[in-house]
């Protein structure tokens, strides 16, 4: 399967910013040096009012980027026209509302499926590698497919807040069921969420399917003590555990 990608999220480096109108810390220096210290990819989730990424910082880094790029957000008219301008190597859809402090669920298929597959369609016919973000349930996998992703990327929020209590098998045990539902759908699999140094070397033995991981807010705090370049190498030493 080769190597397990990291995306290194860039959400905290812009809300630091925009604290101050001075235009620091930037995150195109950001990505510039967790891509040196080996990230494979960079993740936004832009949200309608901006209060961290900005339409700006969206494009100053597809034209920066080589390595991938992956934009998250709730496929409504204006995101939809911010991916199919820019064209990055992959959409997450997540279905968040505008006002929401950070995403806290998954699709529900169900529900919302019909008006996900033509969006869906209409990123993939842009080139566009479509993810959508799914609570780990071994059922709505099969919908995920069905809908014509390309991957599902799990929430793993359950996952982090279980871990190193009595309920961590079984919590685990959900994504271990989950992802290997999607691997027989034929999606691909990714995971975010909540995923820490501390968390991430079980779930990554747990799951041997994962194709890559987005970590935010975990890695820029890391990073206030270590500095990029050693936190991208912990990271990536966690990930070596699968």
């Amino acid at each position: 399967m080769g190597q397990l990608a990291l995306s290194v999220n860039l959400n905290k480096v812009a809300l630091l910013r925009n604290q101050r109108d001075v235009g620091y810390p930037s995150v195109v220096r950001a990505a510039r040096s967790v891509i040196a210290a080996g990230a494979d990819g960079i993740t936004v989730h832009p949200r309608p009012d901006e209060r961290h990424i900005r339409v700006l910082d969206v494009h100053e880094l597809a034209a920066m980027l080589d390595v991938e790029f992956n934009i998250e957000g709730n496929p409504e008219l204006e995101f939809m026209a911010l991916a199919e301008r820019i064209r990055p190597a992959q959409c997450t859809l997540v279905p968040d509302a505008p006002g929401q402090r950070t995403s806290d669920h998954g699709w529900d298929l169900e529900q919302d499926g019909e008006r996900l597959k033509p969006l869906i369609a209409k990123l993939r016919d842009a080139g566009i590698r479509v993810s959508i973000f799914m609570d780990p349930d071994p059922e709505a996998m099969a919908l995920a497919a069905a809908v014509g992703a390309d991957r599902v990327e799990l929430y793993t929020q359950s996952y982090a807040a279980a871990f190193g209590t009595s309920e961590q098998e079984a919590v685990l045990q959900a994504f271990t069921d989950s992802a290997a539902a999607a691997v027989r759908s034929g999606l691909g699999v990714n995971a975010g969420h909540d995923l820490t140094l501390a968390n991430l070397p079980l779930f990554v033995r747990a799951i041997p399917q994962l194709v890559e991981v987005s970590i935010g807010h975990a890695f820029i705090a890391d990073a206030l003590w270590l500095g990029f370049e050693e936190t991208v190498s912990r990271y990536r030493e966690a990930l070596s555990q699968a």
